[in-house]
């Protein structure tokens, strides 16, 4: 399996847009026991639905006055008020603190993802610091993905779910594709340390099939002079049918990426890393070895993809892998778990 054997769209001419927008997928009622058992599904003080009585939108610019995908969310008062509280206590549950001195100082919606999210500002009034948490409609594969990126890498993830209704934490970092500006302004030992970063980060995606990750879809992130990319979006996982819709380098919104990697990075170096990627995988999956089995037991007869994709993927990963084990395979869980077996991570 060589890092060659997937090249970005840009180069090849060919098309990385899925064929049509993800449907959402019910969570299965042995899903909901998995996320009960584990304490991620838990009565919630605000559900999806309360959101969705604004009386209009405003549309948002950025900084450079384009706009973007997101509106600010207006309410009545009296509507506003009942929603403050809710919204003031799910912050207080996501993050366990305790701050009777934060106000939501702004509620932003985003019509153009899978999830539907609400973005929701919180301003800390004494230090005058904001944080921010989303509320997505729930689905089974962004579930997946929540607990596979929590499970597999050291990237602990914070959210919590009830019945249609998703909190998730805010992820901290520079989105990957604001990032991409400032590469030609890194030094040669940081460019190699990114390339290096992306490398791992790609692997990751790969080995636990999670799709979609365009630019705007992680972030990078800097502490103590090493980088590291996170994922910030799960819909696509275990959902595509073509394999190189799972690797981040394919996306032609990372084409800078890819570009930096070959400049910086021998063949032999990009295989050492893949290596350390699934090592490291390795390592994760063994620390949560009983969780994860009983994760891998819920997604193996669920249905959260269509027939077609499953035999085009596993038709795929036979070639790429050179063995024919995914044969046998009848469901995208089917499919993650030979994967991951035969990557030497579970």
């Amino acid at each position: 399996m060589q890092f060659s054997a997937i090249t970005n769209a840009a180069v090849t001419n060919e098309n990385d847009r899925p064929l049509m927008q993800k449907e959402v997928f019910e969570v299965s009622t042995s899903l909901q026991q998995y996320l009960n058992k584990y304490g991620r599904d838990i009565a919630l003080p605000v559900a999806y639905n309360d959101l969705l009585h604004y009386q209009y939108t405003n549309a948002i610019k950025d900084k450079n006055g384009k706009y973007t995908h997101w509106e600010n969310v207006v309410y009545a008062p009296n509507v506003l008020l009942q929603l403050h509280k809710k919204l003031v206590h799910t912050y207080q549950l996501l993050t366990q603190i305790d701050d009777n001195d934060i106000i939501i100082a702004a509620i932003d919606f985003c019509e153009f993802a899978n999830s539907m999210p609400y973005r929701i500002t919180v301003l800390h009034r004494h230090t005058k610091i904001m944080s921010w948490y989303y509320i997505k409609m729930a689905d089974a594969s962004r579930l997946y993905g929540l607990e596979l990126e929590h499970l597999l890498t050291i990237n602990p993830i914070n959210f919590f779910y009830h019945k249609n209704t998703l909190i998730e934490a805010h992820i901290e970092g520079i989105p990957g594709d604001d990032f991409i500006v400032q590469l030609p302004n890194l030094t040669a030992i940081e460019k190699l340390q990114v390339a290096q970063a992306f490398i791992l980060f790609n692997e990751q995606c790969f080995a636990r099939l999670l799709g979609d990750m365009r630019s705007y879809n992680f972030v990078v992130i800097k502490n103590n002079g090493n980088y590291t990319f996170r994922p910030i979006d799960f819909d696509q996982q275990c959902y595509e049918g073509k394999l190189a819709l799972y690797f981040a380098h394919f996306y032609k919104e990372n084409i800078a990426y890819f570009h930096l990697v070959h400049s910086m990075l021998t063949a032999n170096e990009i295989e050492q890393l893949r290596q350390i990627a699934r090592k490291n995988m390795a390592a994760q999956a063994l620390l949560h070895t009983t969780q994860l089995t009983h994760l891998l037991q819920v997604l193996l007869p669920d249905k959260i993809t269509d027939g077609y994709k499953i035999i085009a993927l596993k038709t795929a990963l036979n070639n790429y892998c050179n063995t024919l084990a995914f044969t046998p395979c009848k469901t995208m869980g089917a499919i993650l778990q030979q994967l991951l077996t035969q990557l030497t991570i579970y």
